[in-house]
């Protein structure tokens, strides 16, 4: 293990052997009642039981539902003490902590973690009942929703309107050794509400689906805040540098100045954007007393800071030449992933007279963005605005054209799609893809595997249960025969659903289609509806952040807009040591194969890493569906309309890098983007290689649905002036460029500027996000 040479100190040692005395806390979290917390409870339960843990369950209930049912299996039950609620007539159940205490199990599995006890109980609440438990050295793995957690509570209600009756604290989570996140998709919810199946489990407010898709939300955000806690504390105990993670901290530098409020509000806008913190700091001569103006601004700004929930500081300076060092210290103290500020209003000749605080503070930085806040509220007004026009009114009378009626066919007749998520191999996406299958088989739903690799493990080939596999196709490469999924036979035979393992497959070279999605693609546009897997490190955008976090390159990637254009996308979520143990067991990869996996992609910090970042861009993910649905209803807040992002690349390996940080941010923006580069030598002929590598480029843009455009220039000098110009063509409000030190057709000649100060000079009616460099570590 990678932590086995560690010396621990003696107050880790107290921790720990304290810990032995009391048993393990296991906590189920989901979105709503009926998501399946009871249902993987017992189910984990089970497996336990057939590993030799002595379990018993109690208070639990099933609601009758036949799955969850099944899964008492054979576990003991003590009996709970029943009791009749005053208030509604409703029958309730609290804990026999007596007779547990006498049945003395090792492991207790419980419903209903905000339960209350009936009055005169020994304890007021459920959550002491099981720290009670805790203490009698008993296990206890409970469920509870989102919505029971106090914070939550509050903002669920404000979203939802659903009130709670009962909570618990908000730390409660903290408490746990395991918390696991049962996710589900509001469309299985509504399916089984629409079955009968959620009887009894709450108001009919909770059902709606625009609310089922905020909680979703507020579930996925909070465990992945408790993961990249986990992912600090992870660090701190390894000795290695505090990591920026995967959650953004954005930090506003501002002046007691009227333009402050505008930077702040800008800085909160991408903060909730991006799922981060804010925090603001305004540098302050301490030996000068404030102006009666900057008095005014900087209590109008404390208040503003407050009122969104953001973290404001003043820091001490004496002279403003130290400020690029001091911003550049804190930025890396507070492990800041973007700083947001305005443009310098110097010019050239100042620059090179006084220097420039935005070169200075480039110079020092290391692994954080810098964005550049253009000022245009004196043109423009009010910059907050929603991020979807309601364009109803021009389309309801407007008749369809031939083309258009084409499409709208074509969505009708095309086949539903969901994606099994995941943070990495061996989490149980297969597993439960298996599992819907038998469900729709149930159901009379016919139902074929078109495509599974079981890697041998056991819980997985008895899932396969009645589904019926298609064979594959064999082809013949390189004079060894290989087997790849049999699209054609599919279409063929034309399932209702077919059940299609690891998207981001590769095909053999000479396969009618180079990818496994572009298959899935087909039999989609064919009718036949689809559920599939993948694992986040997959998604084409995020191919820097892995590497970042695991040092691993992953070179099957699909688009992001193959997890866009899913009708479902839901996330199997294990926690890191879970899924270590089960590497372990050999339950991944052949035992040959585990130490290896488990001092490399399977280390504890690239798990929590990849854990954070899985939870992160599904939240996402489910924020873009219901700002679709409505942009009053999105937990990120509205944004400017009519956006348009404009991205400069060289023809270094860093082009990469920035062409998927555009998509991203376009993606959030609801804008359109293009990608520019300027050839520097007119009339002179590419190399094959630089022909070969812009060509790479061009299919990466396309294939995240940007644009491609080259420009010819005979001097460096003239670069800057060119991807103004198409910037100023294209609308654009949005640069993104990288670092100038590292991309040598950004340096320019002594006295005259780097291309990009000099760009980013004729861009200060734009935003400009300087991209930090990757070679930082």
């Amino acid at each position: 293990m990678e932590d086995s040479f560690k010396r621990k100190s003696p107050e880790e040692m107290l921790r720990m052997i304290s810990k032995l005395q009391e048993g393990t806390f296991k906590i189920y979290i989901g979105p709503v009642s009926g998501s399946g917390k009871t249902y993987h409870m017992l189910r984990d339960g089970n497996h336990l039981r057939e590993q030799g843990v002595d379990v018993v369950i109690c208070a639990v209930s099933t609601m009758r539902r036949p799955e969850t049912v099944e899964q008492l299996g054979e576990l003991e039950r003590v009996p709970s003490i029943h009791w009749i609620r005053s208030s509604d007539g409703a029958e309730m159940k609290d804990l026999n902590l007596d007779a547990l205490l006498v049945r003395n199990p090792e492991v207790v599995l419980v419903d209903g973690l905000a339960h209350r006890n009936r009055e005169g109980a020994r304890h007021t609440t459920r959550l002491e009942d099981i720290r009670f438990l805790l203490h009698h050295d008993i296990s206890v793995i409970t469920t509870v929703n989102v919505y029971e957690l106090e914070g939550y509570t509050e903002l669920a209600r404000q979203l939802t309107g659903i009130k709670v009756a009962h909570t618990v604290p908000a730390d409660t989570l903290e408490l746990a050794d395991e918390v696991k996140l049962i996710d589900v998709t509001p469309e299985t919810i509504l399916s089984r509400l629409a079955e009968g199946h959620l009887q009894g489990h709450g108001s009919a407010d909770v059902f709606r689906q625009g609310n089922l898709g905020i909680l979703r939300e507020l579930a996925l955000k909070l465990v992945a805040e408790g993961v990249n806690e986990s992912l600090r504390e992870h660090r701190e105990e390894m000795g290695l540098p505090p990591a920026t993670g995967i959650m953004e901290r954005i930090l506003v530098s501002a002046q007691y100045h009227w333009n402050g409020s505008i930077y702040i509000q800008r800085g909160q806008q991408i903060a909730r954007r991006l799922n981060g913190s804010l925090h603001v700091v305004v540098f302050r001569p301490m030996k000068q007393p404030l102006t009666r103006e900057a008095t005014v601004f900087r209590r109008n700004m404390m208040k503003l800071v407050e009122k969104i929930g953001g973290h404001m500081e003043e820091l001490p300076v004496i002279h403003h030449r130290y400020i690029p060092a001091t911003l550049a210290q804190y930025a890396i103290k507070q492990q800041i992933t973007r700083i947001v500020m305005g443009h310098s209003r110097r010019t050239r000749w100042q620059e090179l007279w006084q220097g420039s605080l935005i070169n200075s503070l480039l110079r020092k930085l290391r692994g954080v963005d810098l964005l550049l806040v253009a000022d245009r509220s004196a043109r423009e007004g009010e910059r907050v605005v929603p991020a979807k026009v309601n364009d109803t009114e021009q389309k309801n009378y407007r008749r369809l054209s031939e083309q258009e009626m084409k499409e709208q066919i074509g969505l009708i007749r095309r086949g539903t799609f969901k994606i099994y998520i995941g943070a990495a191999p061996g989490v149980g996406k297969t597993y439960m893809m298996l599992r819907e299958g038998n469900d729709l088989l149930r159901k009379s739903i016919n139902v074929h595997i078109g495509l599974l690799e079981t890697h041998g493990r056991a819980d997985t080939v008895e899932q396969i249960g009645s589904l019926s596999i298609i064979p594959r196709a064999q082809r013949v490469y390189q004079g060894t025969c290989l087997e790849e999924m049999d699209t054609e036979a599919i279409l063929q035979l034309h399932p209702e659903v077919v059940l299609v393992d690891e998207l981001a497959h590769t095909n053999v070279p000479g396969s009618a289609r180079q990818k496994r999605y572009e298959d899935v693609l087909q039999l989609l546009d064919a009718g036949i509806s689809v559920i599939t897997t993948v694992n986040v490190q997959h998604l084409e955008s995020l191919n820097d952040a892995v590497e970042h976090i695991t040092g691993v390159r992953v070179r099957e990637t699909v688009p992001d807009r193959i997890m866009q254009l899913a009708d479902e996308v839901q996330l199997i979520d294990v926690a890191p040591e879970a899924l270590r143990q089960r590497m372990r067991e050999g339950k991944i990869y052949a035992t040959a194969k585990v130490e290896q996996a488990l001092a490399n992609f399977f280390k504890m910090g690239n798990l929590i890493a990849l854990r954070e970042l899985a939870l992160r861009e599904l939240a996402d993910d489910v924020d873009e569906r219901l700002e679709l649905q409505s942009s009053a209803r999105t937990l990120r807040g509205p944004w400017r309309r009519e956006e348009s992002v404009f991205v400069c690349v060289s023809s270094d390996r860093h082009a990469e890098r920035l062409i998927r940080r555009g998509f991203r941010m376009a993606y959030r923006l609801k804008a359109s983007w293009h990608v520019h580069h300027v050839h520097i030598g007119t009339g002179m002929a590419m190399t094959p290689e630089v022909k070969e590598h812009l060509a790479g480029l061009e299919r990466l843009t396309v294939r995240l649905g940007g644009h491609f455009h080259i420009h010819q220039s005979a001097k460096l000098r003239e670069v800057p002036g060119i991807l103004d110009a198409k910037a100023t063509e294209a609308k654009a409000t949005q640069l993104v460029v990288g670092q100038a030190k590292r991309v040598w057709w950004l340096n320019g000649h002594r006295g005259s500027g780097s291309v990009v100060n000099q760009l980013v000079r004729l861009s200060r009616h734009r935003d400009v996000l300087i991209v930090a460099d990757d070679d930082y570590k």
